[in-house]
């Protein structure tokens, strides 16, 4: 018997079959965006027509649950359309009608991506996650890490305490960085070394740029820089695709030291002699200590020329209470300073 068509030349037949491949996963994914587009078109839809018929008939739940029966007794195998899920349609649109801006942000989510991001308490923090699903397309289970990680306070916190230097950059970092960065996914030794939290990190390196942020991309760890004749090594190294700048990123298992900054700005100084082009933007750092005192932090960052965030981190979730604290005190004092 003569040889096959695979057998002749496996290599071209498999990256063939696997192009074909691709057209089917992509079709059916499209074909599932397209479904899930009109489902949750429809449901915006019924709950403009509840939330507008409760307003102009000053009726009450009742038609919620005449809505309900009447479905389930027209056309019983539509499922889905109980008086509770008819109820989230109408809370649905309330929550999002309000605001304009959210109105054109949540066609592009999944209906349980928008269930969970209307649960929020205030606009602006459902505008915040609403962007960033739709920036990087994360998966509902992603969504409901960085919410329940407090990702919106903690992008907020450092929003307020961006240096000057870092204002001054010709791209804007607003909403980039984070004032605390949570590890909770680690599996770290204890006690353990900054070397195990870097090899730690590498190795949850998924988790791990979900946790920094849209626009990560990794280049390297222990990446060596050559000034002179010595060798110098930056704990982690990122390129930041919309702010268009490297990100150097140096640990420290301790408190937050004036000497660390010394060191991180060496490493920025080198990265944009030596390293960034030409059409790039000046690089930025990040340093990461195993806590901060805010007022240390203020007095090294006010008399530094280098663009730096410094930031603590945690290996379990931060109290969402405590943040939203926080986050209140900075406002009320922005507040009074503006009074």
């Amino acid at each position: 018997m003569g040889l096959t068509l695979i057998e002749k030349n496996p290599k071209e037949l498999d990256k063939q079959f696997s192009e074909v491949l691709n057209q089917i996963q992509k079709a059916k994914q499209k074909a599932y965006q397209q479904v899930n587009s009109i489902l949750v078109e429809l449901y915006w839809n019924i709950g403009k027509y509840l939330s507008l018929r409760i307003k102009e008939a000053n009726l009450g739940k009742g038609i919620v649950e005449e809505l309900a029966k009447f479905i389930n007794k027209k056309d019983p195998k539509i499922k889905g359309f109980g008086d509770k899920s008819l109820w989230r349609m109408k809370q649905f649109y309330e929550k999002y009608g309000e605001n304009k801006k959210l109105a054109t942000l949540w066609r592009e989510l999944s209906w349980s991506h928008n269930r969970r991001i209307m649960t929020l308490k205030t606009s602006e923090e459902r505008e915040f996650y609403l962007l960033l699903c739709n920036k990087k397309y994360y998966s509902f289970r992603e969504l409901e890490r960085l919410i329940n990680s407090s990702t919106y306070e903690r992008t907020m916190l450092a929003n307020q305490k961006i240096s000057d230097t870092m204002k001054q950059l010709p791209q804007s970092v607003k909403g980039v960085f984070k004032d605390s960065y949570t590890f909770e996914f680690l599996d770290l030794p204890i006690p353990y070394k900054e070397k195990d939290l870097q090899i730690a990190l590498i190795n949850s390196l998924k988790d791990f740029i979900l946790e920094l942020g849209v626009g990560f991309t990794f280049v390297g760890q222990e990446y060596r820089l050559q000034v002179g004749a010595d060798d110098f090594y930056i704990d982690l190294l990122f390129f930041h695709r919309e702010l268009q700048c490297l990100v150097a990123i140096e640990l420290k298992n301790e408190k937050f030291k004036p000497e660390h900054l010394g060191q991180l700005e060496f490493y920025l100084e080198a990265l944009d002699n030596n390293v960034k082009r030409s059409n790039e933007n000046p690089s930025i750092g990040i340093l990461l200590c195993r806590e901060k005192n805010t007022e240390v932090v203020k007095y090294a960052l006010n008399r530094s020329l280098s663009p730096a965030i410094i930031a603590d981190y945690e290996t379990k979730l931060i109290p969402k209470q405590l943040l939203k604290n926080k986050l209140d005190e900075i406002y009320t004092l922005l507040e009074e300073k503006h009074n």
